[in-house]
């Protein structure tokens, strides 16, 4: 463990509330499916004021660990958004890990790699590499952590969105090596304004060009389509969408939750009226709080005790 841990941090939060900030290299040792380059990562903070990170090709863990008092057993593992092009670090990352803390559940925010040829000879898998690399490690390092290893979820932003249900219909393949035959099953998936589908009709176009380029087969469509991949083993999932999201269209999450249905497999839908797309943990046009909603979800299913 601690030969790829970059440093440790202690915060205080308002509510006087200790948790430990970790940041590790996702990876011990050489970063699988990647050519040598310069590491060209570059941090912003966007006009809109969100953190975002662009030109990712090391990939780190950060883990937001609750008050040992205060802990759960629960964890949860957080790909921010950004078309595969940036990765949300921010609103979509660390606020989002803060919260769970907050409420007794270890949280992990993935800074995944981002497709490009330039640094990896296979782009389409390297991101679904580091989500699987993710649950691994925190599987493998739970009884450290304070975790139980049956109960860690995956939560996705956006086409981060995509690439946690990417995580939870594709895990039966494991993409990196797992000698120790470690589950890549999430046990519970939260999906916030997905993308679900790479079809014409529905999909995110951005999206699906930075991860299998400009003209991808019909195959690779489906392959990458994941509410054309859900089985009865796909994991429980809870999903958030604006019916006015004019960035990934709501129909993602309502086509991954029918074929939840199809499945049998327990899922929850919210559609808000309004909110469009990247809100993070805060839809102004609602008084409800869709991340309170999930975390009585999580709890009502007994993953935090």
């Amino acid at each position: 463990m601690t030969k790829f841990l970059i440093g440790v941090a202690m915060f205080s939060l308002a509510s006087a509330t200790c948790f430990s900030q970790q940041v590790m290299n996702l990876y011990e040792g050489a970063i699988p499916n990647s050519i040598p380059s310069k590491n060209e990562e570059k941090t912003d903070t966007a006009t809109a004021g969100f953190i975002v990170i662009s030109k990712v090709s090391i990939p780190t863990l950060t883990a937001y660990l609750p008050a040992k008092e205060k802990a759960s057993g629960a964890a949860v593992v957080i790909c921010p958004g950004g078309g595969y092009g940036i990765v949300a670090a921010g609103h979509e990352g660390s606020e989002i890990a803060l919260r769970f803390a907050e409420n007794g559940i270890a949280a992990f925010v993935v800074k995944y790699r981002l497709p490009d040829s330039k640094i990896m000879p296979n782009k389409e898998i390297g991101p679904l590499q580091d989500a699987q690399r993710a649950i691994q490690l925190v599987r493998e390092h739970a009884n450290e952590w304070g975790i139980d290893p049956a109960r860690i979820g995956l939560m996705g932003f956006s086409a981060g969105g995509h690439l946690a249900s990417t995580a939870g219909t594709h895990f039966s393949k494991s993409y990196i090596d797992n000698a120790a035959h470690t589950s890549l099953r999430p046990d519970f998936l939260m999906l916030i304004y997905p993308v679900i589908s790479f079809t014409d009709q529905i999909g995110h176009t951005g999206s699906r060009d930075n991860l299998l380029g400009k003209n991808p087969s019909a195959a690779k469509i489906k392959e990458y389509s994941n509410e054309l991949q859900v089985t009865a083993q796909t994991p429980p999932t809870f999903l958030v969408h604006a019916t006015d999201d004019n960035v990934v269209k709501v129909e993602n999450s309502i086509q991954f939750y029918e074929a939840l249905l199809k499945n049998k497999v327990p899922a929850e839908l919210h559609i808000y009226e309004k909110g469009g797309h990247g809100y993070g943990l805060h839809n102004s046009t609602t008084s409800e709080d869709w991340m309170s909603s999930c975390l009585q979800w999580i709890r009502s299913n007994g993953w935090a005790k």
